[in-house]
């Protein structure tokens, strides 16, 4: 059954991947960018089938234009994918606050809005899925991806609300966790913070990783949009999805380290009850 997938950021990385792949299976795509020339390419392909919206997910007026336009031509939305975002590299120090504001309104707030946005139409037709990129390092982080971290840390949250809130309504949403994938992210979409020497050493490794491995990731956009329909097709559908090996490894290690710890601490973290309380329990 043909679908419409309405996908922010989709000029190129995740986002133009997955407008790919939404054309291949026979779909309807809206693709939206703050460049409209960005997304000539992906128009070209099936003209009949995609529309090209000049969007900032931080413009109320364009999200507002944007939704209403695509169910003024193609019914609604199926697929919803925020995937509009960037990163920071620098220790929390090094993060300049009016850096660490505009990251927050594009990757917390801008997805927040876009889906809001949306449900208002998504509710009425009591079907359709909200994908919302995170990253592994929505689940656990690094020293130098703390202020990228906590955007995602945040979506996540929303996001598991999000998911119990909208079910009643035959609506799905779904947080997608890729580790290091081969888009343009760590060549245009990483903004590296001014240095305070006193982090080289502590931070200078995660600086050299993040320059380093443009072009060299091992994970393929296109397989994750595969991965992505499939799990949006199953009859239970994951809250959430990790994509790659490292992903997939970096964050079961630190679910198992999250428990251990748990199991150690667990006797002191169970001793805070009022005395009353404690005894009735037992």
């Amino acid at each position: 059954m043909r679908q419409t997938w309405f996908i922010t950021g989709a000029s190129s990385g995740f986002g133009a991947a997955f407008a790919r792949h939404a054309l291949e299976q026979g779909h309807n795509v809206v693709v939206t960018a703050r460049r409209l020339d960005k997304l000539e390419q992906i128009a070209a392909i099936a003209p009949d089938r995609v529309m090209a919206m000049q969007m900032d997910v931080t413009d109320p007026a364009q999200i507002a234009e944007a939704i209403a336009a695509t169910e003024d031509r193609f019914g609604g939305i199926d697929v919803l994918i925020n995937n509009a975002g960037y990163g920071i590299v620098g220790a929390v120090e090094e993060s300049p606050e009016v850096e660490l504001r505009a990251m927050m309104e594009t990757n917390f707030f801008g997805a927040v809005a876009v889906t809001q946005a949306a449900l208002p139409m998504m509710r009425k037709r009591r079907k359709g899925a909200i994908v919302m990129m995170s990253s592994l390092g929505g689940q656990l982080s690094f020293g130098g991806f703390g202020p990228y971290s906590a955007s995602k840390f945040a979506l996540e949250g929303m996001t598991e609300a999000l998911a119990q809130e909208i079910a009643p309504f035959g609506l799905k949403a779904m947080i997608v966790e890729p580790g290091a994938f081969r888009t343009e992210f760590a060549d245009s979409a990483l903004r590296h913070m001014p240095r305070i020497n006193a982090y080289d050493e502590i931070v200078g490794g995660t600086r050299d990783f993040a320059k380093g491995m443009h072009g060299t990731q091992a994970g393929d956009p296109m397989k994750a949009a595969s991965a992505i329909e499939a799990a949006l097709e199953s009859e239970r559908t994951p809250l959430r999805l990790a994509l790659g090996d490292d992903a997939i490894n970096a964050i079961r290690d630190h679910s198992e380290d999250l428990l251990a710890e748990l199991a150690v601490w667990e006797q002191v973290g169970r001793s805070v009850n009022h005395e009353d309380v404690a005894q009735d329990a037992a």
